[in-house]
């Protein structure tokens, strides 16, 4: 399977009042072509920021890009100058953001800029930038779109907004879709149908999806593969199944654990993680989740674990597939109750 995408060591921090924020810390990850990579994690772990800095869309200053690099086809696309970004955004990567109502220009028809994309990267005229509109608006199964074309936001309701969202973002059938939380503050109906609509496009179009969400409902059943992230790193990452059933993260671990099962023949007590996330001002040297971290060792504290490989005789993976910054996955780390210092030391060549 070919790489659409590939991040490498993404960092980007942002100037405030009250310091440097270090809101994504060498995140890196792949999309397939035609595969849906679901990006999950808490509210402030990195999710939007990472995929926005990929888009050029974060405002510099106060944000900066301090490393990594974004590959699309084997092109860097970070740090572009605003006219190639500008061909990019759009044409070859769409994007849903979090809230329509705040997204869409309310003193624009939905028509008006669903063509304004059009025109602008395929050169259509006013006329034929309205009847692609129309039959877009009729993709994403908006009815009476003839009509609708020429209505402004308010007169669309939530769930209706977001598919306008969508047609938007699929105009010039861009290759990579990004859906920023696309089903955010809507009911479980409305829910269920746009997320059914995002995988008949993703089929139909051959686009590839990053989906941003923090509900591991959406994850099950749109993903491919998956991306779990905690303060501003990716701490696991595998196939679907691999992540559900093979969790390797003791923050995974914790997310599930928090997870409302639909079994009503179970019964089982949701667990919230305790503690709070940590303060990116002062980002821990160590893990991440250590702080809240049940399986803790004295090493976690002040020595950042690698992402190790993930092996288990009940879903045998291949190196790279399924891998978890966390030690007890260090290949000596079974035999112990605990990691000492000089396991690690003997393993990486570092002092811990």
């Amino acid at each position: 399977m070919s790489r659409l995408l590939e991040v490498k060591n993404l960092t980007v921090e942002f100037d405030t009042y009250g310091g440097i924020v270090k809101a994504v810390r060498g995140v890196s990850f792949g999309v397939d072509k035609s595969k849906t990579l679901a990006i999950v994690g808490e509210s402030g772990c990195g999710k939007s920021v990472t995929v926005q800095s990929i888009m050029g869309l974060i405002p510099m200053p106060p944000g900066r890009i301090t490393g990594g690099s974004a590959l699309m086809d084997g092109k860097e696309i970070l740090g572009l100058p605003l006219s190639e970004a500008n061909k990019v955004r759009g044409k070859r990567i769409g994007m849903i953001f979090q809230d329509p109502m705040t997204s869409l220009n309310p003193t624009m028809t939905v028509g008006n800029q669903i063509a304004e994309t059009l025109r602008y990267h395929d050169g259509l005229s006013f006329k034929e930038g309205r009847k692609r509109a129309i039959s877009i608006l009729d993709q994403v199964q908006i009815p009476e779109a003839k009509a609708r074309v020429d209505q402004y936001p308010f007169q669309f309701s939530g769930g209706m907004r977001q598919r306008v969202m969508i047609a938007m973002a699929i105009a010039c059938n861009p290759e990579l879709l990004i859906a920023d939380e696309p089903t955010t503050a809507l009911d479980v109906t409305v829910q269920s149908q746009i997320l059914t609509l995002l995988n008949e496009l993703r089929k139909e179009r051959n686009m590839s999806i990053i989906l941003i969400t923090h509900d591991l409902g959406v994850v099950a059943r749109m993903a491919d593969e998956v991306a779990v992230m905690y303060a501003g790193q990716i701490v696991e990452s595998g196939t679907v199944d691999q992540i559900f059933y093979q969790s390797a993260h003791p923050y995974t671990m914790g997310l599930k654990e928090a997870m409302p099962d639909r079994d009503e023949s179970k019964t089982h007590k949701l667990k919230p993680i305790d503690g709070s996330p940590p303060d990116l001002f002062h980002p821990p040297v160590g893990c991440g989740y250590y702080a809240r971290c049940p399986n803790a060792r004295k090493v976690c504290e002040k020595t950042l674990p690698p992402l190790f490989d993930v092996e288990t005789s009940e879903m045998p993976t291949s190196p790279g597939s399924h891998q978890s910054r966390c030690f007890f996955h260090h290949k000596d780390a079974a035999k112990l109750t605990t990691l000492p210092r000089d396991l690690y030391t003997r393993h990486t060549g570092v002092n811990a």
